[in-house]
């Protein structure tokens, strides 16, 4: 993992479009509000899916908090297949000011899709 960024950091990444910015939300809260152009790969599926994240140059990982994000984070990283640099959002998606995506393509304050019921607790790390 190569550490964590801030949503100045991250807002900026995606208006330069260098960054694939996942979010490991369950797929009702990823539905419900997500960063824009953010995909939803579900923490407990990510070690069958993290071979997606080859030949990717940097990615974001986005949980509500930032701690579950910090483990996906590594999970990716530590992929022997994955070359890129990897990072953490660190305030989680609870700290994005931004727009944020519906699977409706409306958009809704971030404070609203943030409060879900998702929490942050995260599951023991798979490594």
């Amino acid at each position: 993992m190569d550490g964590e960024i801030d949503a100045d950091e991250l807002r900026s990444k995606l208006d330069e479009e260098t960054v694939r910015v996942v979010d490991i939300r369950s797929p009702g809260a990823f539905e419900r509000g997500h960063i824009p152009e953010s995909e939803n790969v579900p923490f407990p599926s990510l070690v069958d899916e993290v071979e997606r994240f080859e030949g990717d140059d940097e990615v974001v990982t986005v949980c509500p908090k930032g701690k579950s994000s910090v483990q996906a984070a590594r999970l990716i990283a530590s992929y022997e297949g994955f070359d890129g640099d990897v990072v953490s959002f660190e305030p989680g998606l609870n700290g994005w000011d931004g727009p944020l995506e519906r699977a409706e393509d409306e958009e809704t304050p971030a404070d609203t899709a943030a409060a879900d019921g998702d929490t942050d607790e995260g599951p023991a790390a798979p490594f």
